[in-house]
């Protein structure tokens, strides 16, 4: 199921990305297990994890990692696997005996996710972060937002998820593609700042061919200009438009009905982009967005409504290609990308931590004493 069905891979639980990472791991095949704290497990039984889509398709044990038994115990299940995934500080893994060199040491061809905001090493490297700093310090934070206001955060898309989660999920596929050949794992440092800046590239491009403006909101994709913009509805919604193409932006003229107007500038003469938002602004508030819709969507216009999350799930658009799946009566984004071979499917819904504990040894070779024992001296829990 999925072309990543013969990998196995250990997560070490942790929040946003590293999740984030697993899943998509998980979605494309690969037999994901989650090491929870046992901890994590009694606070388990107190929450419904049905809805925590990021933990889908993997199951979890908990696990003591303060016990010299429970260490053992995840490095005996690294022996069996591909990679590992953690998203702790740096140092915190050595600390607790897990670090790469006693993971190798195991398993040569283990390849060691590393995911941290600032990466295992710099003068940040050891200080406490978020999504909202590392986009910050790599130019992506700035250059976000409208002329004469502040930079707007764009959820954690950029630094959490595609600096981060993406590019662990890369890196860790791309190492274990390596060590096949050569038989040796590998550390993988993969630091949100490095992604988002990586994420950045085509600007820091733009920029060296002086065709890109340090003023926020002045360039043609970022707001600066009327042809690739947002822009509010009769009924208080929004509606997006991206002509930048000649024949787009005509087509757009003529089905806005800016083609009337006498002595249109040229789309490119920035000096007249403001006049020009002006008078698409006021044209989009004579109509509804549904009349918007009738009028341009499926058009060459680069159009699209701009809807919550409710209404993505129920766009026709969205329906026809079953972009969003119910997992336990839960609506949620299906599987990406797609593969025609190899199609992918969620497994399961998500785990409450320690859920399959027993199942999990069980069917990577533990015999039924060793797991009681194990049980019985509360190095795992079974949730």
């Amino acid at each position: 199921m999925g072309p990543l069905s013969s990998l196995k891979i250990i997560e070490i639980a942790g929040i946003g990305p590293g999740p984030m990472c697993a899943m998509l791991l998980a979605d494309l095949g690969a037999e994901v297990i989650r090491i929870d704290r046992v901890q994590a497990a009694d606070l388990g039984m107190k929450r419904d994890p049905t809805k925590d889509v990021l933990m889908r398709g993997r199951r979890s044990i908990a696990v003591d990692l303060k016990k010299p038994e429970g260490v053992e115990l995840v490095l005996k299940l690294i022996e069996q696997s591909d990679g590992l995934t953690e998203g702790f500080r740096p140092g915190v893994m050595e600390r607790l005996g897990l670090g790469p060199e006693v993971c190798h040491a195991r398993n040569p061809k283990l390849v060691y996710g590393r995911m941290t905001g600032w990466g295992q090493d710099g003068p940040l490297a050891h200080a406490a972060g978020h999504d909202i700093n590392y986009i910050s310090i790599t130019g992506a934070l700035n250059a976000i937002g409208r002329e004469g206001e502040i930079p707007v955060h764009p959820l954690n898309l950029v630094g959490d998820f595609g600096g981060g989660a993406l590019y662990l999920a890369m890196g860790v596929l791309a190492g274990i593609i390596e060590a096949k050949l050569s038989g040796q794992g590998q550390v993988v440092d993969c630091a949100m700042t490095d992604g988002s800046a990586s994420l950045m590239a085509m600007f820091y491009g733009m920029k060296g061919m002086d065709r890109w403006s340090e003023e926020r909101g002045t360039n043609a994709i970022d707001t600066g200009s009327h042809y690739y913009n947002v822009y509010a509805t009769k009924d208080g919604k929004f509606v997006s438009i991206g002509s930048i193409e000649p024949k787009f932006y005509q087509e757009m003229l003529e089905k806005s009905g800016l083609i009337n107007e006498a002595d249109l500038p040229k789309q490119h003469d920035a000096d007249k982009w403001p006049d020009m938002k002006a008078k698409l602004t006021e044209i989009f508030l004579t109509k509804t967005r549904s009349e918007w819709c009738d009028i341009m969507e499926g058009s060459d216009v680069c159009f699209a409504p701009v809807l919550n999350l409710q209404e993505s799930i129920d766009h026709p658009h969205n329906v026809a290609r079953n972009t969003f799946i119910d997992i336990a009566g839960v609506k949620q984004p299906a599987p990406a990308p797609r593969f025609d071979q190899t199609p992918c499917e969620v497994s399961k819904p998500p785990s409450a931590p320690g859920q399959d504990s027993t199942a999990i040894l069980n069917d990577w070779g533990f015999d039924a004493a060793s797991i009681a024992d194990l049980q019985d001296n509360q190095v795992i829990k079974q949730a």
